[in-house]
């Protein structure tokens, strides 16, 4: 029932006028006295050395010690790979130096294709020695910076790198190539009477790779946990050209360290995924799907608590939305309509439940609905009829990404934090920003992630002031994440110690430093740029 997000980027701006260059930016695509970017380093106009990303344009320092792309350099890879696979037009490059959003975007001048764990071995191991940087790339899905280049990174698509090596009947256990595509798996996996334990908005661009490498969450995170428990094994590439064979398929393996985990999050830093082997769950046939209103945020975390015990092991789903975000779905998406009456609501939730027995999982369904609007805790609700119903009721909470990207410029945050606490922040927002923006909070209620977006005509450094860093201390004040789902990328890199004290990042920071001496894996991202560049 999943819906795939839009690539677009409306043309909205930012003004900086705290820095020493005056900014205009589209999701961060920098303009410097209105040239791009690119144009001004090529006038000379702005150092090349550095590069602002982000709201506030923060200056990222090119390390000096990476080496440049030469004609050599192209020689060896076109050797290695062949001409096809070593891509240097302007126009699939200017795709590949861009996040889906226009967020980020920079200057490789080289994208290489590898069809092999070997092919991507002899990448690594020649740049290791020239000292060139890596941006490994996936579906370049992701919403923080982390798949594109902040310079000009080689970068490494992993997209042909896309079979499935083997699936077993009995156990459930799939082990493909990096880069398949999540919605194939899913086909693939359908077709056998299973499912992935992942389903994501972006699912069909997103690369499974890429998810492992981010340890991607998305809506079924509630029923079959994390990918670091669905995850049996992986094969990864070192920045020196190591293969490092983690490629288990069982359940328990208790001899010694677990080194798979170093990698499942590690957004490329630490090495290059190129296989996976992942537990996925026989598919079940009786899926309901509920759209309710209530009144205030109380009911959603006293509705959630019930779900958990009447519905028990046939959950599947427990989403929320606030009026805000479905009054900006309902106003900038065509064809969605309010499956209730045009009342609003101050909440909205969506409840899924999945299971072996259509009669049983329905009855045990509308029993929890009927107890939950006796209890005050619903106040409206509509029960999908049918499949189609059922796909209209997901397209509303999937669609807010997507309507708040027409709705104009938007600050987007994804936080973990105790449930109880999430919607206050969205309130204090409020308080704090009055009318100049919409503040919306939606996300995965069961999972205590808050997908907080602030929406605005245009970018505004008075709003971004009010916003940040704010959203960081109040949720680092509550013990929360400043990144539940998305990863940190360029975007958090610097923020991370709000959810990670300085002992603990020093101890990444040496991690990296064993794995990758040189640094070259995906440079500027994940850890703060202090300690990437020491």
């Amino acid at each position: 029932y999943s819906h795939g997000f839009v690539n677009k980027c409306g043309d909205f701006h930012l003004y900086n006028g705290n820095h020493k260059w005056s900014v205009q930016t589209c999701f961060g695509f920098l303009r410097y006295r209105g040239e791009t970017f690119r144009d001004s380093v090529e006038k000379g106009s702005l150092d090349s050395r550095c590069r602002g990303f982000g709201s506030l344009a923060a200056k990222v320092e090119r390390n000096p010690s990476f080496s440049t792309l030469n004609a050599d350099d192209i020689s060896y890879f076109k050797g290695v790979l062949g001409e096809k696979t070593v891509v240097q037009e302007e126009e699939r490059l200017a795709i590949a130096n861009t996040d889906w959003m226009h967020k980020y975007k920079g200057s490789s001048k080289l994208l290489l294709q590898p069809q092999s764990t070997e092919e991507v071995s002899q990448i690594l191991k020649y740049c290791n020695s020239r000292c060139l940087a890596v941006v490994p790339q996936g579906g370049n899905t992701g919403l923080v910076g982390g798949s594109v280049p902040v310079f000009d990174e080689v970068i490494i698509n992993m997209s042909l790198m896309n079979n499935i090596i083997s699936f077993d009947q009995v156990s459930g256990i799939l082990v493909c190539e990096a880069g398949c595509i999540l919605e194939n798996l899913m086909t693939f996996l359908d077709n056998q009477g299973f499912i992935m334990p992942l389903d994501l908005g972006a699912k069909g661009s997103c690369q499974i790779g890429g998810n492992v490498s981010t340890n991607a969450g998305g809506l079924r995170l509630v029923r079959y946990g994390s990918l670091h428990g669905n995850v049996l094994g992986i094969e990864a590439v070192l920045a020196d050209g190591n293969v490092i064979d983690m490629l288990g398929t069982l359940r328990k393996d208790n001899t010694g360290y677990d080194l798979k985990h170093l990698f499942i999050g590690s957004e490329g830093s630490l090495g290059i995924v190129t296989k996976v082997s992942i537990l996925t769950p026989p598919k079940l046939f009786s899926v309901n799907v509920a759209f309710l209103a209530c009144q205030d945020y109380f009911s959603c975390q006293k509705l959630l608590v019930e779900a958990k015990r009447k519905l028990g092991e046939i959950l599947s789903a427990f989403e929320f939305l606030d009026s805000q975000s479905l009054d900006l779905v309902l106003n900038h998406l065509d064809g969605i309509r309010n499956p209730l009456p045009p009342t609003m609501h101050n909440f909205y939730v969506l409840i899924e439940t999945t299971g072996s027995d259509e009669t049983y999982d329905r009855q045990k369904l509308e029993a929890f609905l009927l107890h939950a609007m006796e209890a005050g805790l619903v106040s409206d609700g509509a029960l999908a009829q049918d499949i189609n119903q059922a796909s209209s009721f997901w397209r509303i909470r999937e669609g807010v990404p997507e309507a708040l990207m027409k709705a104009g410029a938007v600050y987007k945050y994804d936080l973990s934090l105790p449930v109880e606490k999430m919607y206050d922040l969205v309130e204090e927002m409020r308080k704090r920003l009055s009318d100049s923006a919409n503040i919306i909070g939606y996300g995965h209620l069961g999972d205590g992630n808050l997908h907080l977006n602030i929406s605005a005509p245009q970018y505004d450094d008075r709003i971004l002031m009010q916003i940040e860093p704010f959203v960081y201390e109040w949720t680092s004040k509550h013990r929360g994440s400043i990144s539940a789902e998305h990863g940190l990328g360029l975007m958090k890199a610097n923020e991370i110690f709000y959810s990670k004290p300085t002992d603990t990042v020093t101890l990444m920071a040496s991690i990296k430093k064993m794995l990758d001496p040189k640094g070259i894996l995906n440079p500027y991202k994940v850890l703060p740029h202090s300690f990437s560049s020491s």
